[in-house]
Parts: C-alpha cells; structure tokens; sequence
C-alpha cells in the first residue's frame, strides 16, 4: 500500500455564518460544501462565496452534471442548483448515520460513520445495490477516473484513502497533518481533492497522488 503525506495546496474559509463544514461538492466551476441550514458556494480561484441555498445540510453533498444532491438527517433530497427547489427525497442508507456522499456510474454511494461503510444506492428509490466494509470511520467520499476514495477522521488522525470498490481493500493513504481532519471530500476532476474540513470551518485543497508517483 502506497502511503505519502497531504500536500495541502490552498486553504479556503473560514466562511461568513457557516462555522462547520459537512459534505463538499464540485459542480465543475464552483464548489459547494453543506454548512448545517445551508448548502454554500464559492469560487476556487478567488475563494469568494457566490451563493448560498436554505436547505438542511447535515453531511454529504454531491452533483450529478445537474442536479445538487444533499444529506439531511435520515434523507437525501435531490436540489435544482438553480432555485434551491427540492424536487425529490430518498431515505439514507444508514438512518442517520450517513456521512459522505459522491455520484458514480448513475447511482449515488453514501458513506456510513461510525457503520464504516459506504453503500451504493439506486438515486430514484434509495435501494441499496452493494455495500463495502472499511475499517475505519467514513467521512467524505468520492470517485475520481474510476477511483474509489473516502476520508477518515477518528480523534487527531484523518487520512485520505483510494480503496478498491469491489473488495474495500486499501490500497493508497494520503495522511493528512495531525489535527487536520476531513469532512467531505471532493475531486476537481484533476490533481485536486477539496477536503471538507469540519469545525475548523475550513475547505482544503490537496494534491492527488499522480499515477506512479514514489510512495514513501
């Protein structure tokens, strides 16, 4: 298993009136993370918050190319980005205990706290389709050119792994300083995750490990 140290790029926030950060999301342009009674945007290059939305937004946060999908307790309700308009909800895979929450393949996968799991759920009905075990608390969760990666936070400790998504199986770390936990998590698509950064009130930006880079 490849191990390396988070090379953080760029720090975001603190934010005006959001002092906690949940789930994190990436639109394409904007990023989006859930501050509690608000789902916020804000500009990557410039920081600056362009939006806000009045919605519960306890946990994970994720877009599918349109629609804004966002945890709130026991559900997850499906957002016009545009109006803040929910058009529909689902249960939550863990009742509650849900975490993370990343789209994939045309289903959602929500992660599951202290359950430590991630489960891959149908986005109409709330089904589940498969569940992988970890073995370690589930924060953020995202997928990346067909990479599976979670963040864990459990007392000072907090890391960023790729797992394999059939087995659960750990196959790269990305250890984040001590103390320096991890909410949500998101890819840019690119060298980036954006790692929500809990009552720190912060986003974080760190590099993702290039294919074939020296492990440590």
């Amino acid at each position: 298993m490849k191990t390396s140290a988070a090379e953080i790029l760029r720090e975001y926030g603190p934010f005006p009136d959001a002092d906690h950060v949940h789930g994190v999301t990436f639109d394409g342009h904007h990023v989006w993370f859930a501050s509690g009674d608000r789902l916020n945007a804000f500009d990557p290059e410039s920081g600056n918050t362009l939006r806000s939305i009045d919605v519960a937004a306890h946990a994970g946060t994720a877009f599918d190319g349109k629609h804004l999908y966002q945890i709130a307790e026991d559900r997850i309700h499906k957002l016009d980005p545009a109006t803040g308009r929910v058009l529909a909800t689902i249960p939550a895979p863990g009742g509650g205990g849900d975490s993370g929450l990343a789209w994939a393949e045309g289903t959602l996968w929500v992660g599951q706290h202290r359950g430590r799991k991630i489960h891959q759920i149908d986005p109409e009905s709330g089904a589940i389709l498969r569940t992988i075990e970890s073995n370690r608390v589930v924060t953020g969760v995202t997928w990346t050119d067909g990479e599976l990666w979670h963040g864990t936070w459990e007392g000072d400790e907090s890391d960023v792994r790729r797992v394999d998504p059939q087995t659960g199986k750990v196959l790269e770390r990305i250890e984040m300083p001590p103390g320096t936990g991890v909410s949500g998590l998101e890819s840019d698509g690119g060298e980036k995750f954006f790692c929500g950064g809990g009552s720190s009130g912060k986003v974080r930006a760190i590099r993702r490990p290039r294919r074939g880079a020296k492990a440590t």
